[in-house]
């Protein structure tokens, strides 16, 4: 298979669209339940709705099998305290998590987690998904219990007392008799085919290749209760409206709003394309509240701008793995971090003053040689291998001749681009909901990265899996709602506007325009004057233009529409980033012209929402949930945990 420059000096022309084009063709359908994104957290929400006796939808712009950020796979199931092996009590460490993630996090989606995220697991299990060393490729590995055949993390579960101890991440921090066992690899690459399998058997509508455009509120008044979405095909262009009495928001965030450079690598690996800010725009313009909006961080791995996400040891799926320099001189054991001018060390000043010294050459390797042959093949044959982007690294090195049993791996921690404070990402912002999972808007609800400071891979599972059977319930015990067809046409000229012009500007001449406005004015520095020329700058993009992007199918159309909900996003940010004035490091705001952090101010969260095209800000207190057990207990008392397959 040749590139795209040899299919046109083969073939002479571009290949025909090979589906039918139905631009301004509609569908219409009624369901109880709607789900916007088919991820991780929807998948679970639309099989959780469906065994509550819901008629469910999925809308998904690419398809579920392999969709979201964790279609491709994962290696690690995180805060999981009810497993089995597990010596910490899961309300207990909900609490200790909720203040490790510190003053602005999210205690609601921790306390559905920590409670839930075990019977989630063994429910995956059930489906087909893979949790445990069943064909006992891993005996004799640290961490793996042979009684259950779970591999504990021992790097991730070091320490049984509470919090971070000091050392948490090295290798045999805490010999394994005092390990708190917290977190679980698995087989991930096994679960989105799995999850997708059952939403079919369960009856699901799984729409592929439909993006959601926009929410429909009642009687098309922003802020009233929502009663269905749109859509459109992305492959036919067709338009699509479905009536529903309770929707879903679990479209992923935003990994690109700084970055757009893909020809030159700087562009997120990290999250796919299709993670556009298409569920913030649209819960924006229906009236929904969100929060944290004002926050970003730096954006350091997986840009593009680096070697490759992992660098060859040290970090996350690289568990044990030893480094070494060019001599062989073993080296401070790495763990996640970006301490010390980006160094992926947490030994950053040490391992850069010891460059500088003659102490360590470059380059630097993952001595895979090095290590004990069993924990070498876990690292390379599971934790690799399941785990998105280095699933692809360990195809690759393994047919061009790497052994991991002889070879190392090399390391680009200190030889290239480590980041910069302008490449961010947009920090954890999202939607606020209640314990329901419920936003301020009746009939719509949230799960996964659509949430506020949101978690990993098994916090969108359960917290998915939580939303579709409180979803379920709300549409048991209400009627659908009105839908405007005057708020329908408006969505669908908006939609396909691109589509009724034959030239101007594609999509990625807009998606850069908008990245550098937000390098250049929103990036680690920022004052009222800056926040101020980023607004304008993005307002002269909307009107200059806005109205030139133009698609010539629906590929193309979507990636234009993905553009606009990175557009409505970045103001939504700019707005709450004006309103914040303060600096705050927990936030990732660092206001030049109010250095200063406010402490009364940072006793709450920054809500806004839109009323009537108007911004409207209010202040919340963090830590609004209450008592995390009693509050989940007090709305759970029915759960009756793990379900059980039908005979």
């Amino acid at each position: 298979m040749g590139t795209w420059h040899d299919y046109l000096m083969t073939e002479g022309q571009p290949p025909e669209w090979p589906y039918p084009i139905k631009f301004g063709e509609e569908k219409e359908l009624e369901t109880d339940v709607l789900i916007l994104g088919g991820g991780i957290a929807g998948c679970w929400a639309a099989i959780s709705a469906a065994r509550q006796g819901a008629k469910v939808t999925i809308l998904e712009k690419g398809d579920v099998r392999r969709s979201g950020a964790g279609g491709p796979g994962c290696d690690h199931w995180c805060n999981v305290p009810g497993n089995p092996l597990s010596r910490v009590d899961p309300d207990t460490w909900a609490i200790e998590e909720m203040k490790a993630g510190g003053d602005f996090s999210n205690g609601i989606g921790i306390q559905i987690q920590c409670r839930e995220d075990w019977d989630t697991l063994l429910e995956m299990e059930q489906i087909g998904g893979k949790i445990r060393d069943t064909d006992d490729e891993f005996v004799g590995v640290e961490g793996r219990d042979d009684a259950t055949k779970l591999m504990i993390s021992p790097r991730y579960s070091a320490g049984a007392g509470l919090g971070l101890p000091e050392g948490y991440g090295k290798p045999n921090f805490n010999p394994p008799e005092t390990r708190n066992n917290m977190v679980i690899r698995i087989w991930g690459s096994t679960f989105k085919p799995a999850l997708k399998k059952e939403c079919l058997r369960l009856g699901v509508n799984v729409m592929d290749r439909v993006m959601a455009t926009g929410l429909l509120n009642e009687d098309g008044r922003q802020g009233n209760r929502i009663v269905g979405a749109t859509g459109i095909n992305v492959r036919t262009g067709e338009f699509v409206i479905v009536k529903a009495k309770a929707t879903i928001i679990s479209a992923g965030g935003s990994g690109n709003m700084w970055f757009m450079d893909m020809e030159h690598g700087g562009y997120s690996s990290m999250y796919p394309r299709n993670d556009s800010s298409d569920g913030t725009a649209m819960a924006w313009r229906a009236g929904a509240k969100l929060t944290m909006m004002e926050s970003s961080s730096p954006y350091r791995i997986a840009t593009g701008l680096k070697h490759k996400w992992y660098t060859g040891g040290g970090d996350a799926s690289y568990e044990n793995i030893p480094m070494v320099d060019s001599k062989g001189t073993r080296l401070p054991y790495a763990t996640q971090g970006w301490e010390d001018g980006g160094a992926m060390f947490s030994d950053g000043a040490k391992m850069r003053a010891g460059v500088k010294s003659g102490e360590y050459v470059l380059p630097f390797y993952a001595d895979f040689a090095g290590t004990d042959p069993k924990e070498a093949n876990a690292t390379w044959n599971l934790m690799l291998n399941e785990e998105s982007t280095t699933k692809i690294m360990v195809k690759t090195m393994t047919e061009g001749g790497f052994d991991y049993k002889r070879d190392q791996i090399m390391n680009y921690s200190l030889m290239e681009f480590q980041g910069s404070q302008q490449y961010r990402e947009p920090g954890r912002g999202g939607l606020m909901t209640d314990w329901d999972l419920k936003t301020n808007l009746d009939g719509l609800y949230a799960a996964g990265t659509a949430t506020f400071q949101p978690g990993d891979h098994s916090y969108a599972a359960a917290t998915g899996r939580y939303a579709g059977r409180k979803a379920a319930a709300y549409a048991r015990s209400t009627e659908a709602g009105k839908v405007c067809r005057e708020q329908i046409d408006r969505e669908k000229a908006r939609v396909l506007a691109p589509t009724t012009r034959k030239g101007g500007i594609e999509w990625k001449e807009l998606h850069n325009g908008l990245s550098r406005a937000m390098q250049y004015f929103a990036g680690e520095f920022k004052s009222e004057a800056t926040l101020d020329l980023a607004l304008e700058e993005i307002g002269r993009i909307e009107k200059y233009a806005v109205p030139q992007l133009y698609a010539l199918d629906p590929h193309k159309l979507m990636r234009c529409l993905e553009d606009l909900s990175l557009i409505e996003h970045a103001k939504i940010m700019l707005r709450a980033m004006k309103e914040r004035k303060l600096s705050s490091p927990a936030l990732g705001l660092e206001r030049v012209d109010y250095p200063e952090a406010d402490p009364e101010e940072l006793k709450n969260y920054l809500v806004l929402r839109q009323e009537d095209g108007e911004v409207k800000f209010e202040r919340v207190p963090i830590r609004y949930w209450g008592n995390m057990k009693e509050e989940y207990e007090a709305r759970n008392g029915d759960y009756t945990g793990v379900w059980k397959p039908e005979k």
